[in-house]
């Protein structure tokens, strides 16, 4: 049986099938004949993207138990909850109960009611004791960090079929324009001089098709439950010098603004293991970060007129 063949019929449950992994997730899973149920706390029935929408708050346990009862999934995905890595007071219950509280109730679940795969997504941000940081920097770290603790338990001692992947610096078409290299890119284009930091952190960049292939083989290649895995390049690149490939990209005559914005807490640069994930999950990125950039500022221009 090839890969793409091992989903077809799989009925797929989706946490934040709106987001920007979870969407382009969504797409690849219906493209190889799953069935998908995509998750939101709103009401999206008519709203494109998987083949069927259904409305749940996952912090609530009887929600997902229902989720469960509809859906009958063979595969979940958890990709939701509050994304804000901030040192902030004020995110510390949202990410408490949008991460963890929805990631115990979806373990529970699984565990009780069974399913073949559960995938949660991990963070580059969660602690790390290879970089000496112990202690979560922030509630978002706080909570990815224990969300990966209940996951290994949950597998160790009720055999929960649970993997985790990590996902480094997801970019790509459809990236919210907030993001660095979105708005950079409409900086870029519209003839403006981006306004950065000091652009000197170094990041391990990932193409968003690449991402998307990790998470589907996840669903299906034996023997992993329990791990987590890095997904990402196994390279640093610092921002300075990715805004300084999109610069040459799109218009080498504008100079970007360096230090016009602060720069974020320092912090130990992180890059994935790859060699790990290839050996349990047969995975490596295929694309270049060239052609990742080159694929996002054409994707930007044909889906702008403006820009064309």
């Amino acid at each position: 049986m090839n890969d793409s063949d091992r989903l077809v019929g799989q009925r797929v449950l989706v946490t934040g099938a709106s987001g920007f992994i979870g969407g382009n997730l969504v797409k690849a899973l219906k493209s190889r004949g799953a069935e998908v149920y995509g998750v939101s706390r709103s009401d999206r029935r008519g709203s494109p993207g998987p083949t069927q929408w259904l409305q749940a708050n996952v912090e609530d346990l009887e929600d997902v138990e229902r989720l469960w009862d509809t859906g009958r999934p063979d595969v979940v995905y958890h990709l939701s909850g509050t994304v804000n890595g901030a040192p902030d007071l004020d995110l510390l219950l949202p990410t408490y109960h949008g991460l963890l509280t929805s990631t115990v109730n979806l373990l529970h679940v699984a565990t009780a009611r069974g399913c073949r795969r559960l995938v949660l997504a991990a963070s580059l941000e969660d602690a790390d004791p290879r970089l000496g940081t112990h202690t979560p920097a922030s509630p978002y770290a706080a909570a990815k960090t224990a969300m990966l603790e209940y996951a290994r338990m949950c597998h160790e001692q009720f055999g929960t079929p649970v993997v985790a992947l990590r996902t480094f610096m997801a970019y790509g078409p459809g990236q919210p324009s907030w993001k660095l290299i979105p708005a950079t890119l409409r900086a870029l284009l519209d003839g403006r001089n981006p306004e950065l930091s000091s652009g000197q952190r170094e990041l391990d960049w990932l193409y968003i098709a690449d991402v998307v292939e990790a998470f589907l083989m996840a669903a299906h290649v034996p023997d992993i439950e329990g791990a987590t895995l890095d997904v990402g390049s196994g390279r640093l690149i610092s921002i300075r010098r990715l805004v300084e490939k999109l610069v040459g990209l799109v218009n080498p005559g504008i100079q970007p603004r360096f230090g016009m914005l602060p720069d974020r807490p320092e912090r130990a640069a992180r890059v994935a293991d790859t060699a790990a994930i290839f050996e349990r999950l047969g995975w490596r990125a295929r694309t270049t970060l060239d052609e990742g950039l080159q694929r996002t500022v054409d994707a930007l221009r044909e889906r702008v007129p403006d820009y064309a």
